[in-house]
């Protein structure tokens, strides 16, 4: 087997009236992200550690924001994009580990709905699939409730003789 580790980190900033995604599920609150897509800033994560793990470049790369076609777009649509490419190179998801730092709202309540959400896009169960909350104990731009920090880590796995010799 080969292996390969890849990191995703990605910001969103809140403001009040807009809708919060994350990780594929809606969450109530006052607040949501400010984004050219959905914003589910999660799934934007989790996209750049996959994308990262095979030197493919970002999501901004792939799926840029000046470009219409991606204005509102379901975020869970992205990253069904980004497991066709992992997986037509021959790789597979290991595990993914997401952390979400986010002051409010809580999100604890809408931790097993999300892992069961992102484990569904990408075709896996969800025990491969980690999402844990935090705050920063109000310091910070999070803890001012101006934003939301994601990272997420992802290990991707294939056959050698998926590859061949690289």
């Amino acid at each position: 087997m080969e292996f390969r580790i890849g990191q995703g980190y990605d910001v969103h900033r809140l403001e009040h009236g807009l809708p919060m995604v994350l990780g594929g599920v809606r969450v109530e609150g006052d607040t949501g992200f400010v984004a050219h897509s959905d914003g589910d800033v999660a799934i934007h994560a989790l996209c750049d550690a996959l994308l990262g793990a095979l030197a493919l470049g970002d999501i901004g790369h792939l799926f840029p924001d000046t470009s219409e076609e991606f204005a509102g777009i379901d975020s869970r649509i992205l990253l069904s994009r980004v497991m066709r490419l992992v997986r037509s190179q021959g790789w597979e998801l290991g595990n993914a580990d997401i952390t979400i730092a986010l002051q409010a709202p809580r999100i604890a309540p809408y931790v097993a709905r999300m892992r069961e959400s992102l484990a569904s896009v990408m075709g896996v169960e969800p025990s491969r699939v980690s999402v844990k909350a935090t705050t920063t104990e109000k310091l910070g731009f999070v803890g001012r409730k101006e934003g939301c920090e994601v990272w997420a880590v992802v290990l991707v796995r294939r056959e050698k003789s998926a590859c061949g010799e690289i």
